[in-house]
């Protein structure tokens, strides 16, 4: 199943609190996470600081163990909005027979 997360703002962070260290972790994870197919692709939103997540798991639960071993995350520094995607079904009806 394909799920995107998009990082969300946590009330009372500052962005002091993302040291270079952290930033060094949570990059290395990432691409731990990507080598390993439970990321799929990953953006940074051009109009603010977050990032947009395409994960490749079970279900949503799953999703959301990936997303918590993020090294910002473990520390309470960010947060996903986490949606499950399905296949866009509108083609359809381009092949329906009339009736």
């Amino acid at each position: 199943m394909r799920i995107l997360a998009i990082e969300r703002p946590v009330p009372g962070v500052s962005p002091e609190q993302f040291t270079p260290e952290l930033a060094t972790a949570e990059a290395r994870r990432v691409w731990d996470l990507y080598q390993q197919g439970a990321i799929r692709v990953m953006f940074f939103r051009a109009d603010e600081p977050a990032a947009l997540l395409m994960l490749e798991s079970a279900d949503v639960a799953e999703a959301r163990t990936v997303l918590a071993t993020l090294p910002l995350a473990l520390t309470g520094l960010i947060d996903f909005e986490v949606i499950p995607l399905r296949a866009y079904p509108g083609f359809a009806r381009l092949f329906e027979q009339p009736t």
